[in-house]
């Protein structure tokens, strides 16, 4: 790992724990974790992986979250799937339904055309509705995104890797629908827009509770780049059958 790289992984470690550790007074984490996976038998044999953390502390007025998401994956014997994201918000409300942030994200996924991805911003957010059954909240603002960019081949031509620095934007959404106290249907999107690229990630969720801390899901999730490297792909998808566990709370 270069230098440059490896101060960018210190810095996201660093922002994030403060991010976590600012001003929470003691409270109990919670949320959920969850475990998919998935094999394969026959002409081709595959194997994925997938675990999932989802936790958050809140206070009068203060809301700490960290988000951490891996995914691995075999076809043959050969490693192809090799993703780690994680991304820590420190939220304060300032109204009944308003709230400003700062959030921090960093992704390493050895089958794209990047080594890193890593943003660091902040913003408003808006409670549109908390209701018994359906909860919506939308958020964005401006932020420094930071892609290093793995070296390829163009035209038959090796080019170098490279820091590829923006100012961008960012906006999520996050719905949530509950048929009934065992039944639910959630929608996460994130959008990060950048004048070199745009990504875009949505999962939707559908949840059924097993127990009182254990949940059955099934997701679908898509990620898309606008711009990706040369010689990759600008969609992928992913279907999931997880086991979700709750935590706390």
């Amino acid at each position: 790992m270069s230098t440059h790289k490896l101060g960018l992984a210190v810095a996201s470690v660093n922002l994030l724990t403060l991010a976590l550790a600012a001003h929470a007074q003691p409270a109990e984490w919670s949320g959920e974790g969850g475990l998919s996976a998935g094999m394969t038998t026959g002409n081709t044999e595959t194997t994925d992986v997938g675990l999932a953390l989802d936790i958050a502390r809140e206070t009068q007025i203060w809301k700490a979250a960290l988000d951490a998401q891996a995914d691995f994956g075999e076809t043959d014997g050969e490693e192809t799937k090799n993703r780690l994201f994680v991304a820590g918000q420190l939220d304060r409300q300032m109204t009944d339904k308003m709230y400003g942030f700062g959030r921090i994200s960093y992704e390493v996924d050895e089958f794209s055309g990047f080594d890193s991805r890593l943003f660091i911003g902040g913003g408003l957010g808006y409670e549109i509705l908390n209701g018994e059954r359906t909860g919506w909240t939308v958020e964005g603002g401006p932020g420094l995104k930071v892609d290093e960019v793995k070296p390829r081949m163009v035209d038959g031509m090796m080019v170098p890797g490279e820091t590829v620095e923006s100012f961008s934007l960012f906006a999520a959404s996050n719905y949530a629908f509950h048929f009934n106290d065992n039944v639910s249907f959630s929608n996460d999107t994130d959008m990060l827009y950048a004048q070199e690229s745009t990504q875009l990630v949505t999962i939707s969720a559908l949840t059924a509770k097993l127990t009182d801390a254990l949940s059955a899901r099934v997701s679908f999730d898509v990620r898309h780049d606008t711009d990706p490297p040369q010689g990759f792909t600008a969609t992928d998808t992913a279907t999931r059958v997880s086991l979700v566990y709750a935590i706390g709370g």
